[in-house]
């Protein structure tokens, strides 16, 4: 399987960590299905200073590009207006 790291910086906006909240059950619901199906490696959130959630980082696996799509294209952070930019790259996870 390939892997990714992908990162998303949260909106800025006053409503910001609001969305994020309302979206957050539906991301960790998804989030749980991947690891079942053995694409999600780890992931986590960014904190502001004031440890608020400003963004995440997720390391994940897919067999095909097309995998990695549809799952950016279910995304509730991308849909919900969460992340404000995705950054996806391929990744390696060493193996020590």
């Amino acid at each position: 399987m390939k892997q990714y790291l992908i990162t998303g910086i949260d909106y800025t906006d006053a409503g910001a960590l609001d969305r994020r909240m309302a979206a957050r059950p539906a991301h960790l619901e998804g989030v749980k299905k991947l690891k079942e199906n053995g694409n999600f490696i780890l992931g986590g959130a960014h904190l502001s200073s004031e440890d608020k959630m400003i963004g995440s980082t997720m390391v994940m696996q897919f067999e095909q590009e097309a995998d990695l799509q549809n799952y950016l294209d279910q995304e509730p952070y991308i849909l919900q207006k969460v992340w404000e930019q995705v950054e996806v790259k391929p990744f390696k996870v060493a193996q020590v």
